[in-house]
């Protein structure tokens, strides 16, 4: 049996940062508190509480120092916390901060705004509070692009820009900045910025590569992790036997046993504890 490992698998460099620096911030004191959960990966979420981390859902609910996660929050947020006297750590991706301003910036010009993602996603909810009032988000790349083309045809705004969420399928946005292109009028000024991050953009990539070769494939990941969500749809497409597990306790390793090339690939916020475990169990059960 073969095993072939993602070079891109595991932690993206601001998941990274934004675990790491909450890990040290509850080394160093006591009543950390985290807006939301840092990252989509049960397991961090386990050992963050390990180490005293406090998660809340409300920032009414803080008792101390608190971080903001990676997926960034509403401008609200930080409204809210120097009115209270909260102090914030904000780890918000770079990469997600970079968005934010690029949203501000042509909403102040004027613009229309497509944002592609998930409706529900709280690096979405985010970006939508630096958008202004005339913003559609595409999650699909069907309906929900005729439909935000219309309600921007309503608006009789001739200026749009075309923005994504970090995570977002390179393949969807590709194909919903040609059916934009087709369906404005040539007198719309049309602004594509694809702001998918380069690591999310590399690891689609290898992914697809690599299901492409491999008899199994697994995909390691938090149940609610967008991008992993992605890395699943990817790998199922061109590998009929592939899965999708949080830890190594849902691998069916009597399964595994069947095939010769075995393909892991992880999130881009799964830890390296989780890939090791799998590999580790891979292995044993040779």
């Amino acid at each position: 049996m073969e095993i072939t490992v993602g070079k891109t698998a595991g932690f993206c460099i601001g998941v990274k940062r934004a675990v790491e620096g909450c890990l040290n911030l509850a080394q160093e004191q006591q009543n950390v508190y985290c807006l939301g959960e840092i990252v989509h990966n049960q397991e961090v979420i386990k050992e963050l509480k390990e180490y005293g981390v406090n998660f809340i859902n409300d920032l009414k609910e803080a008792g101390g120092i608190t971080v903001i996660r990676a997926h960034g929050v509403p401008k609200k947020i930080y409204e809210i916390a120097e009115k209270n006297g909260i102090q914030l750590k904000d780890f918000t991706c770079p990469n997600v901060l970079k968005i934010h301003k690029i949203a501000e910036k042509y909403a102040n010009q004027g613009f229309y705004i497509f944002l592609c993602g998930s409706k529900k996603h709280p690096e979405n909810l985010g970006t939508l509070s630096h958008c202004g009032k005339y913003v559609s988000i595409i999650e699909n790349e069907d309906e929900d692009v005729l439909e935000a083309i219309e309600a921007f045809e309503k608006s009789k705004i001739k200026k749009l820009l075309l923005i994504s969420q970090t995570t977002y399928s390179v393949e969807k946005f590709a194909v919903v900045e040609e059916i934009v292109k087709n369906e404005i009028t040539k007198d719309v000024y049309l602004v594509v910025n694809n702001t998918i991050c380069k690591a999310t953009e590399l690891r689609q990539m290898e992914t697809e590569i690599m299901a492409k070769e491999m008899d199994y494939m697994i995909i390691i990941g938090g149940k609610n992790s967008s991008n992993t969500r992605k890395l699943y749809d990817i790998s199922s497409r061109n590998c009929t036997n592939s899965v999708c597990v949080e830890n190594v306790k849902e691998l069916d390793l009597e399964e595994i046993k069947k095939y010769n090339k075995i393909g892991i690939m992880a999130g881009a916020s799964t830890p390296q504890k989780s890939i090791d475990d799998v590999i580790y169990a891979i292995k044993e059960n040779m």
